[in-house]
């Protein structure tokens, strides 16, 4: 446990990881609940965005990145709707090669992981240690 401890400590890829499976999981029961009660795919998307933006924040800008200041939340912000844009516009071509959405938003999800570390990593959370 310990060993796991300074593993964590030292490599903020592996708290992003861990901070992402606890947003993705809340982001994900947010849009395919609003999914399943009818809400079309880009107000479902934006649910699950709206809903996790300030929780997510606070765990990858202050678990993961080791930085919760405000003023990198506009950036933040700014980096989680070019996510939310390239989401939907990824959902929607898989939708319509004939994929479900909520599996659609399932496939997408670890590509998405990746874009959002980068522009994290590289645009809102820049003074971070690796």
């Amino acid at each position: 446990m310990a060993s796991l401890r300074g593993f964590l400590e030292r490599h903020t890829a592996a708290r992003f990881v861990l901070a992402g499976i606890a947003n993705t999981a809340f982001g994900f029961v947010v849009y395919s609940g609003a999914i399943l009660l009818g809400v079309p795919v880009w107000g479902a998307l934006l649910a699950g965005v709206l809903a996790g933006v300030v929780f997510n924040y606070v765990t990858i800008g202050g678990y993961a990145f080791r930085q919760l200041s405000c003023r990198n939340f506009p950036w933040f912000v700014a980096c989680y709707a070019v996510v939310y844009l390239t989401n939907l516009g990824l959902i929607e071509l898989l939708a319509f090669r004939g994929l479900g959405v909520i599996l659609a938003q399932a496939v997408v999800t670890v590509p998405l992981a990746v874009l959002s570390y980068l522009m994290m990593r590289y645009l809102v959370f820049t003074g971070s240690a690796q």
